[in-house]
């Protein structure tokens, strides 16, 4: 690992939903809190937290042409790729989600979207480079804060398929 990465210790009533759903569980887990830094982008992101910015994953949702939402997790310096990301899913085409709809569908601001503990599980890809890394790292469920876990610790809290979904 390069440098130490960028952190504030979370104490309990900084604890995000997402932490505290895998307290619950006994997942293992690092946090990271950047709140008081200008980071804003996920490029920004990796950078204050000292991390590789293909282990840094954003999450996006997406609605289908059969209008049903998908989720998709991909290092912050890539593209989703809509096609590939819609074959992925079966789909003849996806899109993404209105900002504006993206807090009453999943709970979550742009910016603080995290693939769990959203209102209502949507089917979620993963692109298959999260493989490369012993660990990922994806938001917390607020702005400001990043979880870092391990794949096959993530598939005990949610059920997701690995994918190329990005641009070439």
């Amino acid at each position: 690992m390069p440098q130490e990465p960028y952190v504030h210790a979370v104490n309990m009533e900084h604890k995000t939903n997402v932490m505290r759903e895998l307290d619950k569980l006994k997942i293992k887990y690092n946090h990271y809190c950047y709140a008081d830094t200008d980071a804003v982008s996920g490029m920004e992101v990796a950078a204050v937290l000292n991390q590789n910015p293909d282990k840094v994953f954003k999450t996006l949702v997406t609605t289908g042409k059969s209008k049903k939402y998908y989720v998709f997790m991909l290092p912050v310096a890539k593209e989703l790729d809509l096609k590939k990301a819609a074959k992925s899913v079966g789909e003849k085409s996806v899109e993404m989600l209105k900002s504006k709809e993206l807090l009453p569908l999943t709970g979550y601001v742009h910016g603080g979207c995290s693939p769990i503990g959203m209102k209502k599980f949507f089917t979620t890809t993963i692109d298959k480079t999260a493989e490369n890394f012993d660990t990922i790292i994806f938001s917390a469920g607020k702005i400001g804060y990043q979880a870092e876990m391990k794949l096959e610790d993530l598939s005990k809290v949610i059920q997701f398929n690995l994918a190329n979904i990005t641009e070439d």
